[in-house]
Parts: structure tokens; sequence; C-alpha cells
């Protein structure tokens, strides 16, 4: 699971001693007074997220945390929080006051090497005091990609972000730069697929989930023809149209619904097994289902919920997976919901 995309969204961590400037990068970043930033040691107190469309990157998340010689009483708590960034972070930023080394740059860089993060370093306040080339050249020894700024220098802000952005492109991790397609590698160019999208309690209001939105925009990048229907109009759907569709992916809810309705020369599947194949190893996924065909009354079940939403009467987590669980098994299993 360690070539797992971590996220949709590219993360980026910044990393730096207390008042180097870290929220006020990330303020230049976005070109809006987002984090709060002021003279006074320890001012970010937890780890400060936010989103953007960074191009020609894509779709970033910026992750300012606290800085790690953080002294105060709730040190310990902030620097806690600080590593688990470091778990989640795709590229590491680490701010720098001009020739200014510590043991806390020395150990935030060993972190970031040991987990392979691309890292960049970023030399603030230049305008303050110019860093010397010997410190440049420490820098680049050890980190290679390093820029020099200033946030307070409104003028030069432009050139900043581009010198920062020419950095990001070389140190975008390859799982980022080469994604697997959903469906581009399944469904032939021009080719047609059917969505079968049931619209019940748990859909968004005026809006689709963002897996299926996904697939149509995987679709789009890959010339494929489209056409999308709730399950009460596939019967009709397939009556009405002369050339069969290449691909049919519907939610599991409607699974047994749709496969019986299905051509059997026509390619069914879910968006949970698309996203099983785009995110995990669907092979080993499919083989761990077997283990079904050994289980005992004794044996136990986890049930591990990562949705945003309160379960309602027919939740898929907590109703209906135990159901079908039960359903096939022949009898209740224990399981744990969390």
């Amino acid at each position: 699971m360690k070539d797992t995309p971590k996220s949709l969204r590219l993360q980026i961590g910044i990393f730096g001693r207390t008042n180097v400037g870290k929220s006020s990068f990330l303020n230049m970043i976005l070109g809006q007074d987002f984090a709060i930033t002021s003279p006074i040691p320890g001012t970010t107190t937890d780890v400060v997220e936010k989103t953007m469309e960074l191009l020609p990157i894509g779709p970033v998340v910026f992750l300012d945390t606290a800085g790690v010689d953080d002294a105060s009483i709730l040190s310990d708590k902030r620097l806690s929080k600080t590593k688990k960034i470091l778990d989640r972070a795709d590229v590491g930023v680490i701010i720098f006051e001009a020739d200014v080394w510590s043991n806390f740059e020395e150990a935030i860089i060993k972190e970031l090497k040991t987990r392979n993060i691309p890292t960049i370093a970023v030399i603030n306040k230049v305008d303050k005091k110019p860093p010397t080339q010997n410190f440049i050249s420490k820098l680049e020894e050890k980190l290679r990609s390093v820029i020099l700024c200033s946030t307070v220098l409104p003028d030069k802000r432009d050139k900043y972000i581009e010198d920062f952005k020419k950095l990001l492109l070389k140190n975008l991790p390859d799982s980022f730069l080469k994604e697997k397609p959903l469906i581009g590698d399944i469904v032939q160019k021009k080719g047609l697929m059917l969505l079968v999208i049931p619209i019940d309690f748990e859909a968004p209001k005026g809006r689709i989930i963002l897996p299926q939105v996904q697939v149509i925009r995987d679709a789009l990048d890959h010339d494929i023809c489209t056409s999308i229907v709730k399950e009460s109009e596939y019967v009709d759907f397939l009556g009405k149209t002369k050339t069969p569709p290449d691909l049919v992916v519907c939610d599991s809810q409607v699974v047994d619904f749709v496969v019986s309705k299905t051509p059997k020369n026509v390619k069914c599947t879910t968006f949970s097994i698309l996203f099983s194949r785009h995110k995990g190893d669907l092979k080993t996924a499919v083989e761990s289902v077997y283990v079904l065909e050994k289980f005992t009354k004794d044996d136990r079940i986890l049930i591990a919920e990562a949705c945003n939403h309160h379960p309602i009467e027919g939740d898929i987590g907590r109703k209906k997976i135990p159901f079908w669980l039960k359903k096939y098994l022949g009898f209740s299993p224990l399981i744990d919901v969390v």
C-alpha cells in the first residue's frame, strides 16, 4: 500500500523554526492573509490547512505547521501534530533565515529524507539580510532545490511564486505525475460508458458525489462518450440505444439490479471497484474476499468508515454491508463499526 496515492491533492508541508516566516510564505503564495502572522514566536498554534489550484500543477493543499523549536507550554502537542504532517506530505518546504543553521533544521531535513520526501529550501527575509554564498551552497548540497525570497516585497511576489512553482514541478513525486487512469485504460477512445447513479437519501443536494465526478472527468480526459441515468431509467436506456455501452458503472447499492439487467456481452463494474483498483491493490482485495469461505461464528469483522456524513437509515457501512454479510454467511457475524 506504500504506492497508494495519499490524496487527490498534492500535500505540501511547510516546516521551520518559529518566526522564520512560514505563515507569511503561505500567505504570499495564496495572495491573501489566510494564516495569522505576528512577530511573536509561536503564533501558529496548530496545523493550518489551505487548499487551492496552483497552476500548472493542479489541486494542492498547503500544511502550515508550528515551529519545530516551539518551547511553549503546549509545544509537545503542537510538535506531535507537526510530526504527523510528515506522514501526509508529498513535498516538504523548509523556511530558513539567512545564515542560520541549527539542530532543528538538521533534524527536519533528516526526517524528510528518511521518508524520501522531496524538499525545497526557502531562504526568507532576504530584504533584511542576504545569505552568504557559503550558506546557499550548503543548502544546495543538502537539498539541491533552493530559492530566495522576501514575503514583504510585493513587487517581487510574482517572481518568487514562479521560482517556487518551477522547483515544485521538478520535485513532484512520480505518483502525482503518472497517475493511473480510472477508466481510460478500460474503455477505448470514442467508446461509450454508461453510469447508473441512484439519487437517494445519501446523495448530496443539487450535485453528485466526488467519485462520480472524477469518473466523468477521466472519461472526458480520454475522449470517452458518457451517458448517465438513474437505475429507474436503466432498462429504458438500453432499449433506446442502438449501440450497447462498452462499460456500465453503477453504485454498489444497485449492483444486483444493474447486473441482472445488463446484457451478458457488456462489461459491468462499480464506482467502488474502480477506486479500489485506482487507489489500492485490487488483486489483493479480491483475494481477501475468500477469507469468508473459512469464516466462523467466533471470528470478527471490522468495518472502518471514513464518511463525513451522519449515519442514516440504510447506511451502507452500518446497515447494508452487515446485511449482505449475514445473507452470504448464513448467520450474523460479530461486527465492529468504527
